[in-house]
Order: C-alpha cells, then sequence, then structure tokens
C-alpha cells in the first residue's frame, strides 16, 4: 500500500455506509449504530467499529473527513498504511467503549467518525506539539493556534459539554475517550520500546556474563590439566591464584543452594 492509502480507504468506507444509510434508512443506524444499553446487554460488539462509518447528514461526515484528511496524511506518511489504521480503529473503539461505560443505559444510537478523527489530531499534537494550525472558526473567523493548544482545547471543551450535559445531540464523551484512548495508546509504544530496549541490554550483558564464565572454566579446566600432567608444584603463582578463587567461589555457592 503506498501513502496515503489509509485515508482513502476510510474515505471509501465512510462513503459506502453513508449510501447505505441513505437506501436503507433506519434500519442501518439500528444494525450499525452503537447504542450502550445494547451492547452490555446483549453483546452486540461489532457496533464498536461499525458506527464510526455512519454519519449524520453530509455536513458531519465532510467535517470529518476533511478533518482526517488535513491531519492523517502526515501521521500515515510517517507510521505508514497499517499502523495509521490501526491506530485509528483502536481510537475509534475506544472513543465508543468510553461513551458506552459513561452512559452504559442509554438506547440513543452514537454514529460518527469523530473519536477516531479527534484520535489523529491527538497522534498529530503529540507528534507536532508546537506546529502552527491554521483554521476557520465557524467556517469564517480565521485563527491560529499550536496543535497542542489545538488538541487540549477539544479535550477540555468534550469534557466540559459532557459533563454539563450539553442539548446539541453530540457524544462529548466519545470524543474525550478517542483522543484519551489515542493519547494513552502512543505513550504505551514509547514505554514498550524503552522496556524492550532494557531488556535487550539486560540480555546483553547476560550473554557477556556467561562468556566470562565459560572463559573462565576454560582456563580453570587448563590449569587442571596442567596440574594432573606436571604436579602441583609446576603451577605459577598466577594458576594458583586462580584455582584459589574459583575453590573459595564454589565453597561459598554450595554453601547457598537454590529454594
Amino acid at each position: 500500500m503506498g501513502t496515503g492509502d489509509g485515508i482513502k480507504i476510510l474515505f471509501l468506507l465512510n462513503g459506502i455506509f453513508f449510501l447505505a444509510q441513505h437506501i436503507w434508512g433506519g434500519r442501518v443506524i439500528w444494525l450499525f449504530g452503537l447504542v450502550p444499553y445494547r451492547l452490555w446487554t446483549s453483546a452486540w460488539i461489532w457496533t464498536l467499529l461499525s458506527y464510526m462509518f455512519l454519519h449524520a447528514d453530509i455536513f458531519h461526515l465532510l467535517f470529518n473527513m476533511y478533518t482526517l484528511w488535513a491531519f492523517g496524511r502526515e501521521i500515515e506518511s510517517l507510521w505508514g498504511f497499517r499502523r495509521f489504521l490501526v491506530y485509528y480503529l483502536v481510537t475509534g473503539v475506544g472513543a465508543g467503549l468510553f461513551h458506552a461505560m459513561i452512559t452504559p443505559f442509554s438506547m440513543v444510537p452514537t454514529i460518527g467518525a469523530s473519536g477516531a478523527v479527534l484520535g489523529i489530531l491527538t497522534a498529530f499534537a503529540v507528534l507536532n506539539p508546537h506546529r502552527i494550525v491554521h483554521l476557520l472558526l465557524f467556517f469564517v473567523l480565521p485563527i491560529q493556534m499550536r496543535a497542542r493548544t489545538l488538541a487540549l482545547f477539544f479535550g477540555a471543551t468534550s469534557l466540559l459539554l459532557g459533563i454539563t450535559g450539553s442539548p446539541d445531540r453530540i457524544a462529548h464523551f466519545a470524543h474525550l475517550g478517542g483522543m484519551l484512548t489515542g493519547y494513552v495508546y502512543l505513550k504505551a509504544g514509547g514505554w514498550k520500546r524503552k522496556f524492550f530496549q532494557w531488556s535487550r541490554s539486560v540480555r546483553f550483558a547476560m550473554r557477556g556474563e556467561e562468556e566470562k564464565a565459560r572463559q573462565m572454566q576454560n582456563t580453570i579446566d587448563k590449569i587442571l590439566d596442567k596440574a594432573n600432567r606436571q604436579g602441583f608444584d609446576r603451577l605459577t603463582r598466577k594458576e594458583k591464584r586462580i584455582l584459589k578463587k574459583a575453590s573459595q567461589l564454589f565453597k561459598k555457592t554450595s554453601r547457598n543452594p537454590d529454594a
């Protein structure tokens, strides 16, 4: 897959689902929208994936796809097709789960890619915290701000509107969940890399100790062979000192057996 193919596939899937909504109407939302109560009581697990490809109207779809394109191009170019798609889907599922946990008894279907798209925005802000982003506020007023500031603004707004129960029929906790999932996912990746680097250094150190032990054993074997052939008195002072240290080490370890 080439650069940008992940975004193209997401565009295509969202377009297909949007077309299906207009052909079959509410049945598509009923089958593929995320209803928290139905998720927990009837295990409609597939809706955690499918809900993010449905949209309320053409403006909802175009806004999410534009945001995905604006911030996702650079992320996919940096990460590659597979990692980009995995991250997108993980943040989308995380957004749905977060919303479903906050509102477990809700019977209102949740639809839209906003949680996953804001996960992409979070990745952009983490990777480019000081990048200046140019926006049209309310599609009219041009403004600019740092990517990190923009992400924090969206996160704080989603939290505030979610807690106060905004009447705008937007799943603000899903937005917040997508951003939190993305942030934790990215940080966990960093911790994972640090762990593997640490474990690799430990393995190398252990291999080094094993090599030293083998060399020491070979030296001791050669000294003992010489002592058997020529007698202990023919050993040099250094060879006798090595045998003495090896004997002391053996006595010490034999007094401390493993439990």
